[in-house]
């Protein structure tokens, strides 16, 4: 890789971002790059406590979900972005786990019935067999 030296620094876009002029010192090109702080997507825990986002803790759940299920990694990586991509058009920084739960069923529910099942086994804390047949008879019903 090529040794690149910044020429110039001056703050843009009224103080939000970082110009810099860069020059390689191998072939001379210059060129301009920009530094812009992208503000933390935060999450309020049922607990109240507050954590950064994490796109990996999701893929872990959604996966756990999914396992032995006809849904490839990369169906599992883009219903991350999906909602990553959903929370974050939304402008807040700071979106509650029971938001992302109901993110993830919406999304299950049409993806696959029994990854569906799995998660909100998990989110909504079942108790017994009887809350899979309540929440299976609203899944029938819904459709």
């Amino acid at each position: 890789m090529p040794d690149i030296r910044v020429i110039d620094s001056r703050p843009a876009e009224a103080g939000r971002a970082i110009r810099r002029r860069r020059e390689c010192e191998s072939c001379g090109h210059r060129f301009t790059s920009y530094e812009r702080v992208e503000p933390q997507l935060m999450v309020r825990k049922r607990n109240g406590r507050l954590e950064a986002f994490s796109a990996t803790k999701l893929a872990t759940g959604l996966s756990a979900a999914l396992a032995d299920r006809p849904v490839s990694g990369s169906d599992v990586e883009a219903l991350v972005v999906d909602l990553e991509d959903t929370m974050r058009a939304t402008g807040v920084r700071q979106v509650t786990s029971e938001e992302i739960g109901r993110l993830v069923l919406e999304r299950l529910k049409n993806l696959d019935e029994v990854a569906y099942l799995r998660f909100a086994s998990v989110y909504k804390g079942f108790q017994d067999a009887a809350d899979f047949e309540k929440e299976m008879a609203e899944l029938e019903s819904a459709e």
